[in-house]
């Protein structure tokens, strides 16, 4: 083998990019020294892209697809190395493949709350988690503004910058979403479609989009929660007043299983004799079984309903309540001499202890105590 043909078995004939990694986004071709023959076979594949790099500045870009290395196919490479009569000399040139598919392993999450106002529940502190795809739009910006002369540029390097960025808006999506918090779970997608816009728009001068945008939970802080299963069970109960009788036989079932105590005691003969009575209903005994039962009521005559009850009022007399006292029963205590104006009165709806004169009901309780007797 002569030094020719030993000099050309050194130079670089097919430049490409096998991607055996998940989480590559740049790869520097390797030359180790070697030169790029003129007429080599560059392999770009679909989700690669090809470039060139001559001192230091980006030259010529490549989408997918097979090229014979030629100037008429390097015009900016031709241009910075003075070909300008096609001279077919190796060249050295630095080549990056960029890797422009979706990268969807990854991940992000709020390390500190972000403090919502909720029209419900005022201010909430909120955490949140999910998951983001990243993709290599624009090759020559990316490797400008973030890769520089990385080898190999990955994943890791660019994700926290991404979290940081993505928590950052985050909170203001939330925010001018105008959702309740109740209803959040409900709108995520929604809201992950406009953070992945907006995301997009800001990481377009680095060359970076984000076509998709997950919100995976929104929590919040174990009182809330506690309060959100209160009102949960509170809907659940339904009838207050059933669940109330229901949980009074729930009581006397457990105190009557419990012989060591004298309520449990009375309690469970007090059910042992109820459910005797009902037992010996059920059984249809003779007279000296049952209890003897009283004669059918006669229908009585159709009466008016009774009047609406009075108010009921309480009078503080030396530093005692007492009560309470319809409106007559006041009147009374009036021409008693027992209430005049100063005397403290309250019913139920009232705020506090009010005297009576300052109360316009009963003026005409008042109105009706008979002025003193003249001097004699």
């Amino acid at each position: 083998m002569g030094l020719m043909d030993k000099l050309r078995g050194e130079l670089i004939d097919i430049v490409e990019w096998l991607d055996d990694s998940r989480d590559t986004m740049v790869w520097r071709f390797p030359r180790y020294q070697n030169e790029i023959k003129m007429g080599a076979k560059l392999v770009v594949r679909e989700s690669q892209t090809a470039v060139f790099v001559n001192e230091g500045k980006i030259a010529d870009v490549f989408e997918p697809g097979t090229y014979t290395l030629e100037t008429r196919n390097l015009p900016i490479l031709s241009t910075l190395k003075g070909w300008k009569y096609g001279f077919n000399s190796p060249f050295k040139a630095e080549v990056y493949f960029v890797n422009t598919r979706q990268f969807t392993d990854m991940k992000w999450g709020t390390q500190n709350p972000v403090i919502l106002r909720d029209a419900e529940f005022g201010v909430v502190r909120v955490r949140a988690f999910g998951a983001f795809a990243a993709r290599v739009v624009d090759a020559s910006r990316l490797l400008r503004e973030l890769v520089g002369t990385d080898p190999q540029f990955r994943t890791e390097e660019v994700q926290e910058y991404l979290r940081q960025l993505m928590v950052g808006r985050l909170g203001g999506a939330l925010a001018t979403a105008g959702v309740p918090l109740l209803d959040l779970a409900a709108h995520q997608d929604a809201i992950g479609r406009r953070l992945a816009a907006v995301l997009t728009e800001e990481l377009a001068e680095v060359g970076i989009a984000i076509p998709k945008f997950v919100i995976e939970n929104v929590s919040v802080p174990p009182e809330v929660e506690q309060a959100l299963d209160k009102r949960t069970s509170m809907g659940a109960v339904g009838d207050l007043d059933r669940y109330t009788r229901f949980q009074a036989a729930n009581a006397m079932e457990a105190a009557a299983n419990n012989p060591g105590g004298e309520a449990g005691a009375g309690i469970g003969l007090g059910l042992g004799m109820a459910m005797g009575q009902q037992m010996a209903r059920s059984m249809g005994g003779g007279a000296a079984t049952q209890p003897p039962q009283p004669a059918p009521a006669q229908p009585a005559a159709a009466e008016p309903p009774p009047l609406p009850g009075q108010a009921q009022w309480y009078v503080g007399v030396g530093g005692q309540r007492q009560g309470p006292y319809d409106l007559g029963a006041l009147a009374e205590q009036a021409n008693a001499g027992a209430l005049d104006a100063d005397t403290l009165v309250w019913r139920t709806g009232m705020a506090q202890w009010q005297p009576a004169g300052q109360v316009p009901e009963l003026a005409s309780v008042l109105a009706s105590v008979p002025p003193p007797l003249p001097p004699q």
